[in-house]
Protein backbone atom coordinates (compact mmCIF):
# COMPACT_ATOMS: atom_id res chain seq x y z
CA UNK A 1 0.00 0.00 0.00
CA UNK A 2 1.23 3.78 -0.87
CA UNK A 3 1.03 6.17 1.89
CA UNK A 4 1.46 9.36 2.99
CA UNK A 5 5.21 9.32 4.57
CA UNK A 6 4.22 11.13 7.97
CA UNK A 7 6.66 9.37 9.84
CA UNK A 8 9.71 8.89 7.82
CA UNK A 9 12.25 11.66 7.03
CA UNK A 10 10.47 13.44 4.71
CA UNK A 11 6.76 14.70 3.36
CA UNK A 12 6.52 12.78 -0.02
CA UNK A 13 5.10 9.40 -0.78
CA UNK A 14 6.50 6.47 1.13
CA UNK A 15 5.57 2.89 1.07
CA UNK A 16 3.43 2.01 4.28
CA UNK A 17 2.81 -1.23 4.27
CA UNK A 18 -0.18 -0.83 7.60
CA UNK A 19 -1.27 2.08 6.10
CA UNK A 20 -1.41 5.69 7.52
CA UNK A 21 -3.93 4.73 10.55
CA UNK A 22 -1.55 2.13 11.44
CA UNK A 23 1.68 4.44 11.38
CA UNK A 24 -0.68 7.05 13.72
CA UNK A 25 -1.76 3.69 16.25
CA UNK A 26 2.08 2.81 16.51
CA UNK A 27 2.95 6.37 17.15
CA UNK A 28 1.19 7.32 20.03
CA UNK A 29 0.95 3.99 21.42
CA UNK A 30 1.90 4.16 25.21
CA UNK A 31 1.56 7.90 25.17
CA UNK A 32 -1.94 8.37 26.29
CA UNK A 33 -0.65 10.04 29.81
CA UNK A 34 1.95 12.24 27.99
CA UNK A 35 -0.72 13.20 25.90
CA UNK A 36 -3.34 14.21 28.52
CA UNK A 37 -0.56 16.08 30.20
CA UNK A 38 0.06 18.04 26.69
CA UNK A 39 -3.37 18.52 26.91
CA UNK A 40 -3.88 19.72 30.28
CA UNK A 41 -0.44 22.15 29.75
CA UNK A 42 -2.25 23.73 26.84
CA UNK A 43 -4.98 24.16 28.17
CA UNK A 44 -3.95 25.85 31.36
CA UNK A 45 -1.81 28.33 29.04
CA UNK A 46 -4.47 29.15 26.94
CA UNK A 47 -6.89 30.44 29.74
CA UNK A 48 -4.26 31.99 31.57
CA UNK A 49 -3.24 34.07 28.24
CA UNK A 50 -6.84 34.75 27.20
CA UNK A 51 -7.60 36.36 31.16
CA UNK A 52 -4.19 37.72 31.15
CA UNK A 53 -5.47 39.77 27.67
CA UNK A 54 -8.60 40.85 29.21
CA UNK A 55 -6.73 43.55 31.39
CA UNK A 56 -6.76 46.25 28.98
CA UNK A 57 -9.42 45.35 26.77
CA UNK A 58 -11.37 48.61 27.74
CA UNK A 59 -8.25 50.65 27.89
CA UNK A 60 -9.09 52.84 25.12
CA UNK A 61 -7.34 55.94 25.47
CA UNK A 62 -3.86 54.29 26.08
CA UNK A 63 -4.57 52.12 23.05
CA UNK A 64 -5.10 54.90 20.56
CA UNK A 65 -2.51 56.84 21.89
CA UNK A 66 0.25 54.61 21.52
CA UNK A 67 -1.40 53.92 17.53
CA UNK A 68 -0.21 57.35 16.95
CA UNK A 69 2.85 56.70 18.02
CA UNK A 70 3.58 53.79 16.70
CA UNK A 71 2.76 55.57 13.06
CA UNK A 72 5.31 58.05 14.18
CA UNK A 73 7.53 55.75 14.50
CA UNK A 74 7.25 54.05 11.71
CA UNK A 75 7.29 57.33 9.70
CA UNK A 76 10.73 58.16 11.84
CA UNK A 77 12.20 54.71 10.32
CA UNK A 78 11.01 55.27 7.13
CA UNK A 79 8.44 52.41 6.67
CA UNK A 80 6.25 52.02 3.83
CA UNK A 81 2.84 52.98 4.84
CA UNK A 82 0.46 50.20 5.78
CA UNK A 83 -2.71 51.93 3.52
CA UNK A 84 -0.40 51.18 0.54
CA UNK A 85 -0.30 47.46 0.97
CA UNK A 86 -3.88 47.44 2.07
CA UNK A 87 -4.88 49.55 -1.07
CA UNK A 88 -4.45 46.51 -2.98
CA UNK A 89 -6.84 44.71 -0.97
CA UNK A 90 -9.81 47.81 -0.86
CA UNK A 91 -12.24 47.25 -3.58
CA UNK A 92 -11.08 43.60 -4.48
CA UNK A 93 -13.62 41.33 -2.86
CA UNK A 94 -11.09 37.96 -4.69
CA UNK A 95 -8.62 39.35 -2.67
CA UNK A 96 -10.26 40.95 0.24
CA UNK A 97 -12.86 37.97 1.33
CA UNK A 98 -9.71 34.82 0.96
CA UNK A 99 -7.32 37.24 3.43
CA UNK A 100 -10.23 38.07 6.08
CA UNK A 101 -10.82 34.17 6.34
CA UNK A 102 -7.31 33.28 6.42
CA UNK A 103 -6.73 36.18 8.82
CA UNK A 104 -9.54 34.36 10.81
CA UNK A 105 -8.84 30.66 10.50
CA UNK A 106 -5.24 29.71 9.75
CA UNK A 107 -3.61 31.49 12.86
CA UNK A 108 -5.15 28.89 15.41
CA UNK A 109 -5.75 25.34 12.47
CA UNK A 110 -2.29 25.72 11.67
CA UNK A 111 -1.06 25.78 14.92
CA UNK A 112 -2.98 22.75 16.08
CA UNK A 113 -2.27 21.19 13.39
CA UNK A 114 1.58 21.30 13.06
CA UNK A 115 1.65 21.08 17.20
CA UNK A 116 -0.56 17.70 16.57
CA UNK A 117 1.63 16.25 13.69
CA UNK A 118 5.17 17.42 15.55
CA UNK A 119 4.06 15.54 18.74
CA UNK A 120 2.87 12.40 16.99
CA UNK A 121 5.86 12.23 14.30
CA UNK A 122 8.69 14.13 15.46
CA UNK A 123 8.19 14.70 19.48
CA UNK A 124 12.04 15.93 19.80
CA UNK A 125 11.13 18.39 17.56
CA UNK A 126 7.29 19.01 19.08
CA UNK A 127 9.33 19.75 22.69
CA UNK A 128 11.02 22.80 21.41
CA UNK A 129 8.68 24.52 19.20
CA UNK A 130 5.69 24.22 21.89
CA UNK A 131 8.51 25.96 24.27
CA UNK A 132 8.73 28.19 21.99
CA UNK A 133 5.39 29.10 21.56
CA UNK A 134 4.99 29.41 25.26
CA UNK A 135 7.52 31.77 25.69
CA UNK A 136 6.71 33.88 22.58
CA UNK A 137 3.15 33.98 24.18
CA UNK A 138 3.89 34.50 27.39
CA UNK A 139 6.56 37.85 26.17
CA UNK A 140 3.61 39.30 23.64
CA UNK A 141 1.28 38.67 26.78
CA UNK A 142 2.95 41.13 29.08
CA UNK A 143 3.60 43.37 26.22
CA UNK A 144 -0.11 43.21 25.86
CA UNK A 145 -0.77 44.69 29.43
CA UNK A 146 2.42 47.26 29.35
CA UNK A 147 1.35 48.56 25.77
CA UNK A 148 -1.95 48.18 24.42
CA UNK A 149 -2.46 49.19 20.83
CA UNK A 150 -5.44 49.70 18.77
CA UNK A 151 -5.21 48.44 15.73
CA UNK A 152 -4.90 50.15 11.79
CA UNK A 153 -8.52 49.22 11.48
CA UNK A 154 -9.70 51.29 14.17
CA UNK A 155 -8.01 54.60 12.65
CA UNK A 156 -10.42 55.33 9.49
CA UNK A 157 -8.89 58.97 9.78
CA UNK A 158 -5.43 57.65 8.43
CA UNK A 159 -7.09 56.18 5.60
CA UNK A 160 -7.66 52.53 7.01
CA UNK A 161 -9.94 50.02 5.97
CA UNK A 162 -11.16 47.27 8.27
CA UNK A 163 -12.36 44.97 5.49
CA UNK A 164 -13.75 42.40 7.99
CA UNK A 165 -16.26 44.64 9.08
CA UNK A 166 -16.72 45.92 5.09
CA UNK A 167 -17.33 42.12 4.40
CA UNK A 168 -19.11 40.62 7.45
CA UNK A 169 -16.36 38.84 8.53
CA UNK A 170 -15.01 40.40 11.22
CA UNK A 171 -14.47 37.97 14.55
CA UNK A 172 -14.01 41.06 16.69
CA UNK A 173 -17.21 43.40 16.64
CA UNK A 174 -17.65 46.80 17.80
CA UNK A 175 -15.37 47.76 20.44
CA UNK A 176 -17.71 48.72 22.91
CA UNK A 177 -19.35 45.66 22.96
CA UNK A 178 -17.28 44.04 25.80
CA UNK A 179 -17.00 40.10 25.00
CA UNK A 180 -13.74 37.91 25.54
CA UNK A 181 -12.02 39.59 22.57
CA UNK A 182 -9.11 42.18 23.45
CA UNK A 183 -8.98 44.42 20.32
CA UNK A 184 -5.99 46.44 21.81
CA UNK A 185 -3.64 43.34 21.33
CA UNK A 186 -2.06 44.52 18.49
CA UNK A 187 1.68 44.58 19.38
CA UNK A 188 3.28 42.09 18.92
CA UNK A 189 1.30 40.22 16.15
CA UNK A 190 0.97 36.75 17.46
CA UNK A 191 -0.16 35.62 13.94
CA UNK A 192 3.07 36.58 12.69
CA UNK A 193 5.13 35.55 15.24
CA UNK A 194 3.55 31.81 15.54
CA UNK A 195 3.41 31.25 11.70
CA UNK A 196 7.03 31.72 11.46
CA UNK A 197 7.68 29.55 14.35
CA UNK A 198 5.62 26.54 13.04
CA UNK A 199 7.10 27.31 9.69
CA UNK A 200 10.75 26.79 11.16
CA UNK A 201 9.34 23.89 13.05
CA UNK A 202 8.00 22.33 9.50
CA UNK A 203 11.29 22.77 7.57
CA UNK A 204 13.37 21.29 10.37
CA UNK A 205 11.34 18.54 10.83
CA UNK A 206 11.11 17.10 7.52
CA UNK A 207 13.70 16.33 4.82
CA UNK A 208 11.47 17.01 1.77
CA UNK A 209 12.96 19.22 -0.71
CA UNK A 210 9.40 21.01 -0.68
CA UNK A 211 9.88 22.10 2.91
CA UNK A 212 10.65 25.24 2.17
CA UNK A 213 7.45 26.22 0.80
CA UNK A 214 6.33 26.22 4.53
CA UNK A 215 7.96 29.36 4.39
CA UNK A 216 5.57 30.59 2.77
CA UNK A 217 2.99 31.20 5.87
CA UNK A 218 4.73 33.46 7.61
CA UNK A 219 5.41 35.60 4.36
CA UNK A 220 1.40 35.44 3.28
CA UNK A 221 0.52 35.83 7.05
CA UNK A 222 2.05 39.16 7.23
CA UNK A 223 0.32 40.26 4.05
CA UNK A 224 -2.51 39.31 5.24
CA UNK A 225 -2.47 41.32 8.58
CA UNK A 226 -1.11 44.16 7.61
CA UNK A 227 -3.80 44.37 4.52
CA UNK A 228 -6.39 43.37 6.06
CA UNK A 229 -5.81 46.58 8.69
CA UNK A 230 -5.45 44.29 11.77
CA UNK A 231 -1.67 44.66 12.66
CA UNK A 232 1.07 47.41 11.76
CA UNK A 233 4.65 46.32 10.35
CA UNK A 234 5.92 46.98 14.26
CA UNK A 235 3.74 44.45 15.04
CA UNK A 236 5.32 41.93 12.97
CA UNK A 237 9.00 43.11 13.27
CA UNK A 238 8.22 43.50 17.34
CA UNK A 239 7.11 39.64 17.11
CA UNK A 240 10.07 38.15 14.71
CA UNK A 241 12.35 39.98 17.65
CA UNK A 242 10.64 38.60 20.32
CA UNK A 243 10.85 34.84 18.48
CA UNK A 244 14.76 35.29 18.01
CA UNK A 245 15.21 36.52 21.75
CA UNK A 246 12.99 33.15 23.14
CA UNK A 247 15.03 30.76 20.48
CA UNK A 248 18.62 31.96 21.78
CA UNK A 249 17.77 31.64 25.50
CA UNK A 250 15.60 28.10 24.80
CA UNK A 251 19.08 26.08 25.00
CA UNK A 252 19.96 27.96 28.23
CA UNK A 253 16.82 27.90 30.18
CA UNK A 254 16.11 24.10 28.99
CA UNK A 255 19.16 22.68 28.04
CA UNK A 256 18.56 19.47 25.74
CA UNK A 257 19.00 17.30 28.83
CA UNK A 258 16.54 18.67 30.79
CA UNK A 259 12.80 16.50 31.15
CA UNK A 260 11.47 18.75 33.42
CA UNK A 261 9.34 20.42 30.45
CA UNK A 262 8.43 16.71 29.60
CA UNK A 263 10.33 14.04 28.31
CA UNK A 264 8.48 13.53 24.76
CA UNK A 265 8.10 9.71 24.26
CA UNK A 266 10.16 7.61 21.12
CA UNK A 267 8.64 7.30 17.59
CA UNK A 268 8.18 3.46 17.18
CA UNK A 269 11.20 2.60 14.80
CA UNK A 270 9.56 2.09 11.25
Amino acid sequence: MVAVGLGGPGIGFASAPGGVVERIRAAVHGRGGEAAGQLALITVLYLAYRVGRMFTADDTVRAFGNAHTILGVEDHLGLPEETTLQSLFVGQDWLAVPANFYYATAHFTVAVGVLLWLWVFRPEHYRWTRNLMVALTGTALVVHVLMPLAPPRMLPEYGFVDLAAVHGQSVYGPVESGGLSNQFAAMPSLHVGWALLLAFAGVAATRSAWRWLLLAHPVLTVLVVVGTGNHYWLDAIVAVALLAWAALLHPVVVPATATAWGRMGPVPAR
